[in-house]
C-alpha cells in the first residue's frame, strides 16, 4: 500500500509503526457553526481510509478532534449573549448528527480542547524548560527559530517567511522576540473563558491543542497525521515543531492532506453567494450523494461541485442501489425456489434432511465469479495506490454491470450470495449504504399531494393541474397509476 506523504512530496511504502495497527489524527472542525461542504470533504475521505485500513485487517486508532475554544466560538457567543460552552455543545452535536448522516463512523476518540487545558499547560511549561518557548507578560510564544526543521512539512524557507513579516506590525505582539514566534498560551480577555496557568489566567494557541491531544490519545508517535490542504502552514508546520520539540520524536510518518473544494470552480465564500453547509445540501438530496460525489475523484485533487456534478453523482449511486435491489430479490427468489425443491424432494426420499440441500454453481457462473474478484482485485489495487477511490468507484460500476447481465432470477444461489457479498464490501468500505433509505416528504408537501387528490375526486381538475405545477415548481413531480398516486424529485 503506497501513500503520498506530503512531506516528501512522493508516494511512500506504508510501514506502520506497530505492526497491524494504525494510530491516525485528523484535525477536526471549530464548532461555531454548522459545518459546510468543504469541512464535509476530510471527513468523508479520511473515513474513506480508515475504512480501507479495517478492510485489509488493521487496528485503527483514529482520532478526530473538537476545537472548542476559539476567537469564532467566543465571537458568536458574545453576539448572542449565551456562554462559549454552549455554542460549541450546540455545534458539536450538529456536526455529530451531519456526520452521522454522511455514513461517517465515530472515531475511537472525539477529544475537546477544553478538556485537555492541564496537558497543554504540562507541555507549553516543556518547552519553556528546554528553551523553545517564552512567557512575554502573560503570552507565551513558540521560538520558532529555535527548531531546526521549521518549514519541512510546507518547503517555506524561514528567512522568506521573515521577509513577509517585517511590513506587517500585529497589534499587542510587540512582546515577541521574532515576528515569526507564534503563540502557546494567551492572557485572559474580559468576557472570554479562561483557564489557570504559571502565566496568569488565559486560554491555549490552537496549534497547541492537536498536539496534545495526538500525544494524549496515540502517543509521542503517530503513524498518520490528516486533513485538509489549508492545515498545511502554519497549522500542521506549527504542530510539527511543537511536538518534536517536546518529545524528541518524529511526529508523524505520514502527512496526508485533501485538495480544495470550488463552488461552480470558485471558491467557496459568503459574499459570493456560493456558501452551502451540508445541511443546505441535505434539503435536496440524500447524503448519500454528496458522499459518493466526494469520492469520485482522488481526495488530493481540487474538486469542483456543481448541479451537474451531484446530479451525475445522484444517477451514478442509484444505478448501483437499483442493481442492489434486484441482486437482493433474485437471491430471495432463488433461495426460495430452492427451499421448494429441497422440501418436494425431502417428501420422495428420506435421505434429504431438513431440506438443507443447495444448487451447485454452473460453469458459467464460476466464470463470472473469477470475473468478480478480478474486479475485486482492481479495486485493491486502485486504493493501494494513495486511496484511489474514483479507480476504485469504476471498479464497482464493472461490478454492477457483471450483477446485471450474470445474476438473473434463475442464477443459484450461492452465485447470487457471492455477488452480493463482494459488491456490498466493497460498498461498505466506500461508506456507501446499500439498502435505499425511505425518502419522507415534508407535511406541507403531503398536505399538498392530499389536497390535489381531494381535487381530482370532485372532478375539479383545474385546481389539481395548480396543485401538480405548485408542486413542480417545489421539484416534485407526480405520476397518475393504477395503484395511485407516485412522486419523485427532480
Amino acid at each position: 500500500m503506497k501513500i503520498y506523504n506530503t512531506m516528501s512530496k512522493s508516494k511512500e511504502e506504508f510501514k506502520p509503526i506497530e505492526e497491524g495497527k494504525v494510530r491516525m489524527y485528523v484535525c477536526g472542525p471549530t464548532v461555531y457553526n454548522v459545518i459546510h461542504i468543504g469541512n464535509a470533504r476530510p471527513m468523508i475521505v479520511f473515513d474513506t481510509v480508515r475504512r480501507y485500513f479495517e478492510y485489509k485487517g488493521y487496528d485503527v486508532n483514529y482520532v478526530q478532534n473538537f476545537t472548542d475554544v476559539d476567537d469564532k466560538i467566543i465571537k458568536r457567543a458574545i453576539e448572542e449573549g449565551i456562554d462559549s460552552h454552549e455554542i460549541s455543545q450546540r455545534y458539536i452535536k450538529e456536526c455529530q448528527a451531519d456526520m452521522q448522516a454522511l455514513n461517517v463512523k465515530e472515531a475511537t476518540s472525539h477529544p475537546l480542547a477544553t478538556q485537555e487545558i492541564d496537558g497543554m499547560i504540562e507541555m507549553i511549561s516543556d518547552l519553556i524548560d528546554k528553551g523553545y518557548a517564552y512567557n512575554a507578560d502573560g503570552t507565551v510564544y513558540y521560538r520558532t527559530r529555535k527548531f531546526e526543521g521549521y518549514g519541512k512539512l510546507s518547503k517555506k524557507n524561514i528567512d522568506d517567511l521573515e521577509a513577509g513579516h517585517r511590513s506587517i506590525q500585529v497589534a499587542g505582539e510587540e512582546s515577541k522576540e521574532d515576528p515569526l514566534d507564534f503563540v502557546l498560551w494567551k492572557p485572559k480577555k474580559e468576557g472570554e473563558p479562561a483557564w489557570q496557568s504559571p502565566w496568569g489566567e488565559g486560554r491555549p494557541g490552537w496549534h497547541i491543542e492537536c498536539s496534545v491531544m495526538s500525544k494524549k490519545y496515540l502517543g509521542d508517535e503517530i503513524d498518520i497525521h490528516a486533513g485538509g490542504e489549508d492545515l498545511i502552514f502554519p497549522h500542521h508546520e506549527n504542530e510539527i515543531a511543537q511536538s518534536e520539540a517536546a518529545n524528541g520524536k518524529t511526529f508523524a510518518k505520514y502527512w496526508m492532506h485533501n485538495g480544495f473544494l470550488n463552488i461552480d470552480n470558485k471558491k467557496m465564500s459568503k459574499s459570493l453567494g456560493n456558501f452551502f453547509t451540508v445541511k443546505d445540501i441535505a434539503q435536496k438530496y440524500d447524503l448519500q450523494v454528496l458522499r459518493f460525489f466526494m469520492l469520485s475523484a482522488h481526495y488530493r485533487s481540487p474538486l469542483n461541485f456543481s448541479a451537474d456534478l451531484m446530479e451525475a453523482a445522484k444517477n451514478g449511486l442509484d444505478r448501483i442501489l437499483t442493481a442492489l435491489e434486484q441482486l437482493k430479490k433474485n437471491l430471495e427468489i432463488s433461495k426460495d425456489r430452492e427451499n421448494q425443491r429441497n422440501l418436494q424432494a425431502g417428501a420422495q426420499s428420506d435421505t434429504i434432511k431438513n431440506g438443507a440441500q443447495e444448487e451447485s454453481m454452473t460453469g458459467q457462473e464460476t466464470e463470472a465469479l473469477e470475473e468478480l474478484r478480478r474486479l475485486g482485485e482492481k479495486f485493491e489495487k486502485a486504493m493501494d495506490d494513495d486511496f484511489n477511490t474514483a479507480d476504485g468507484i469504476a471498479a464497482v460500476f464493472e461490478m454492477i454491470k457483471l450483477a446485471n447481465i450474470h445474476a438473473a432470477q434463475g442464477s443459484t444461489s450461492v452465485f447470487l450470495q457471492e455477488v452480493w457479498n463482494q459488491i456490498t464490501t466493497f460498498c461498505e468500505i466506500l461508506g456507501i449504504e446499500t439498502e435505499r433509505k425511505e425518502e419522507v416528504l415534508s407535511q406541507e408537501i403531503e398536505e399538498l399531494i392530499e389536497l390535489r387528490q381531494q381535487a381530482r375526486k370532485e372532478k375539479n381538475f383545474a385546481k389539481a393541474d395548480e396543485i401538480r405545477n405548485q408542486l413542480l415548481d417545489m421539484g416534485i413531480e407526480l405520476k397518475d397509476t393504477r395503484e395511485g398516486v407516485q412522486w419523485k424529485r427532480i
